[in-house]
């Protein structure tokens, strides 16, 4: 019996650097699925949208949000899609993962022992993703041996710039990124930490996805298709 459809879905990006990671990551997977029908929609922003990725894969499929938390582009947006295929299911978002944890302490390198670490995080109209990031802190936080605090781009409090600022009062800030790739809400981040080192995200144009992240995407197919 054929394995279903791999059915990768990122938010979607202006940025041609964002673009390029997302897709390096998707190939990257797809190179892990031999014989699998692969496909790559988007949200938002870029096309092929979900309606459009859904009418290519005619068969059993399983979406992967590339997303990190499950917020409401998993919760509404993706249910919403297949509700009229019984044949399709969606697999977990990526985070919070220990494995993302890791990538995070990667991006930010050494730290000295009075460095703070705000944790940079979209933010979402669904608690329950918010919710994620914090548990994604938390994971960071072990991984690191000291505490994160989170500093949310949007729609969630507290805002990254007062997060930052109530940090710094204790000593120098650095910023970890829990965003997949650059664009907006990147370059939101660099804005709102005001001087302070913001990591790159966990995703970067020019260097092969981490190892790690390919595995996690591949384990969140391979869980929905057992399933």
């Amino acid at each position: 019996m054929p394995q279903p459809a791999f059915i990768a879905i990122s938010h979607g990006t202006s940025s041609d650097e964002g673009r390029l990671a997302v897709s390096r990551l998707f190939d990257a997977v797809a190179d892990r699925l031999p014989g699998v029908e692969v496909y790559l929609g988007h949200v938002d922003v870029q096309e092929p949208d979900v309606a459009t990725t859904l009418e290519a894969a005619e068969g059993p499929a399983v979406i992967v949000p590339l997303l990190l938390s499950a917020g409401y582009h998993v919760r509404v947006d993706l249910q919403r899609a297949i509700r009229d295929r019984d044949d399709v299911v969606i697999a977990a978002a990526m985070g919070p993962d220990a494995r993302l944890a890791e990538v995070l302490a990667e991006r930010l390198g050494p730290l000295e022992p009075e460095q703070r670490v705000v944790l940079a995080v979209a933010g979402s109209s669904d608690e329950r993703a918010n919710d994620d990031c914090r548990a994604a802190a938390k994971l960071l936080a072990d991984v690191l041996g000291r505490d994160v605090t989170v500093g949310f781009l949007a729609a969630a409090e507290p805002r990254l710039d007062a997060a930052v600022a109530e940090a710094a009062r204790d000593g120098d800030v650095v910023v970890a990124n829990y965003l997949l790739a650059p664009g907006y809400f990147h370059d939101l981040a660099v804005e709102l930490a005001a001087g302070h080192r913001v990591a790159d995200p966990l995703l970067l144009p020019d260097d092969a996805p981490p190892a790690s992240l390919v595995e996690l995407v591949v384990d969140r197919y391979e869980a929905a298709a057992s399933a």
